[in-house]
């Protein structure tokens, strides 16, 4: 199979089931923005070499595939119901708070606003973080044109708050720590 299809080159782009919308559509600009958020979490994966981050690591690794299956539901035109269930659920966004929970656990207590950055994992988790939340404001956009399933609002609400837990879990076990806000003038 070859990469390169040419049935693009015109500025479209086929959903599931064969529907051409336009490249810069707005279900195209939120799951193209989750594979963007997916490609930030590959790097910050990338970055966690040895046994600090393994944890964090395996958690990350087991998102990326739900990231791929949020956008596979997304590029399934609403329209065109052939029975399958979104495989984003409220189950995968349980998930994600119980991971939340048992990172946040072995965090020292959140004391003021945290600055992204510290070790180069945390760094990309917080890039990723950001990318999670616009799309998280264009998924919110397309809710409000066509049917989305809310639980997958809800998984990108979660894993921005994932992410930003495992980037303060990151910088813990790189012993950086948090480096909180400065509000002096």
């Amino acid at each position: 199979m070859k990469i390169y299809t040419r049935t693009g080159d015109k500025g479209d782009t086929s959903l599931r089931w064969g529907e051409r919308i336009p490249k810069n559509a707005l279900r195209v600009e939120v799951y193209g923005t989750v594979d963007e958020a997916n490609a930030h979490l590959g790097m910050a994966v990338a970055m966690m070499d040895g046994i600090p981050y393994a944890a964090i690591r395996a958690i990350l690794m087991r998102v990326q595939n739900e990231l791929f299956h949020l956008g596979a539901d997304l590029a399934t035109p609403p329209n065109q119901d052939r029975g399958e269930q979104p495989r984003i659920t409220e189950e995968s966004v349980a998930r994600l708070e119980a991971d939340i929970d048992r990172l946040e656990a072995r965090l020292t207590p959140l004391k003021g606003f945290v600055l992204p950055g510290g070790c180069r994992p945390a760094a990309a988790l917080h890039m990723a973080r950001t990318v999670v939340r616009r799309a998280e404001r264009l998924m919110v956009s397309l809710m409000q044109q066509e049917p989305v399933d809310p639980a997958q609002l809800q998984y990108l609400n979660r894993l921005s708050d994932l992410l930003f837990v495992a980037a303060r879990a990151a910088n813990q076990a790189s012993g950086e720590g948090d480096r909180h806000v400065d509000w002096k003038r």
